[in-house]
């Protein structure tokens, strides 16, 4: 078939979601000294542009790498004093914070939920462009990618939520989308990081991907895609250079209609508008690693939930066994409240995979099933706040009131 238009790499890239590293000033002045102040920062282009009040703050990992954390109130509000509870909203693959601000005041869902009064934190991962590097690892460098999800959850998810705790000193509400489901279902896994969490919301919810059914993601899998920029000598993917959009789009041929790119990746949407594509492309995609899409396709071709899987001698010198340790669900407390949104067209988020996640669990979430949404929808449809947000919000509203500070 014809090639895909270079413009359509956004849906693709809210799943399996250029060097973006800004030059961002990391050296603030405030007597918390996670806080920091950058002109390029996300507060600044996307935020308080939009009234809000918004504060910049760096959290540094274990591995070494520097988080940027925002926090959002609003524009009523004061953060200074800020009441409402708590939430940490964790981004997807080849996406960060600013996924939560790309639509209006009314319909995104960082700005919804600083309207409703909640305490907005946002969650940016190592490598994307509102992060802040490595304390002495450079990114052109092999080892400054050398992670996966796996880091994401139990490094930089795990950092961020022990932040927000010790500022707040109050438990959290976790909302993430796609990736950030994955990682927030890994790290719920962890008895230290599930006592600082009051509850979780999971938009597009993924532990497993053994049904993915969208062609193009099957055809890359089957294509070895991963082994394929490997060979390239290429540890970041950058989906903005040419080198791996010549090479997906060497994918479309006879097996993928490229032309209908977006359904291809990620079933067909509902809601998503199309007309802003060239707005959310002045901030998307940001990058990751190729160990991080190597991991995806173990979970797709093995159908399992696990660490990394390094090969058996590897695995034996790291985890002590001959196959990587899966996350097992069962150990998220079933006292943890969890609400969950899919939809019937979703490519990704197989309803089929979601079912077993639910069989693994010990709780029973809440469940909001929307039969005409895909994957996009969940994040980018014009009517998304009534359809979802709503729900979601009356969820945390039911917790607060049985809860205490």
């Amino acid at each position: 078939m014809g090639k895909f238009p270079a413009f359509l790499l956004l849906p693709f890239l809210c799943f399996f979601h250029s060097l973006f590293l800004s030059d961002a000033d990391v050296t603030g002045n405030s007597s918390d000294p996670g806080l920091t102040l950058s002109a390029e920062s996300l507060c600044a282009q996307l935020i308080e542009p939009n009234g809000y009040f918004c504060t910049e703050h760096t959290v540094q990992t274990k591995d070494g790498y520097l988080l940027a954390l925002q926090r959002v109130s609003s524009r009523s509000g004061d953060l200074k004093v800020q009441q409402g509870h708590p939430v940490l909203l964790q981004h997807g693959l080849f996406m960060a914070g600013d996924a939560w601000f790309l639509d209006s005041t009314e319909q995104s869902l960082g700005f919804i939920l600083a309207d409703q009064g909640f305490d907005v934190w946002v969650g940016n991962v190592r490598g994307t462009r509102w992060s802040h590097g490595h304390i002495s690892l450079l990114d052109t460098d092999k080892e400054f990618w050398e992670w996966s999800w796996q880091e994401l959850a139990l490094y930089d998810l795990a950092e961020m939520l022990h932040y927000i705790h010790a500022i707040t000193s109050s438990k959290i509400f976790i909302v993430g989308h796609s990736q950030g489901t994955i990682m927030s279902l890994a790290v719920l896994t962890q008895p230290d990081i599930v006592e600082m969490v009051e509850a979780a919301a999971l938009l597009s919810p993924i532990s497993y991907l053994e049904h993915v059914s969208a062609p193009l993601v099957l055809r890359m899998v089957a294509m070895h895609l991963d082994q394929m920029v490997l060979a390239l000598g290429l540890h970041q993917l950058n989906f903005r250079s040419d080198v791996l959009v010549n090479l997906v789009d060497s994918l479309c041929d006879d097996h993928v209609d490229c032309t209908d790119f977006l359904s291809s990746i990620t079933g067909q949407n509902c809601c998503f508008n199309k007309t802003r594509m060239n707005f959310y492309l002045e901030y998307e995609p940001h990058p990751s690693s190729v160990k991080n899409l190597r991991h995806l396709f173990q979970m797709i071709r093995q159908g399992t939930f696990s660490h990394y899987d390094y090969g058996i001698l590897k695995n034996l010198l790291i985890y002590g066994q001959f196959k990587p340790p899966a996350f097992d669900l069962n150990n998220i407390p079933k006292s943890l409240p969890i609400w969950m949104s899919y939809g019937g067209n979703d490519a990704l988020a197989d309803a089929t995979d979601v079912q077993r996640t639910l069989e693994e669990l010990s709780s029973k979430p809440e469940l909001l099933y929307l039969d005409n949404y895909g994957h996009i929808d969940f994040l980018l449809s014009v009517k998304a706040n009534r359809d979802i947000y709503d729900h979601m919000i009356g969820f945390f509203r039911s917790l607060e009131k049985s809860s205490s500070y």
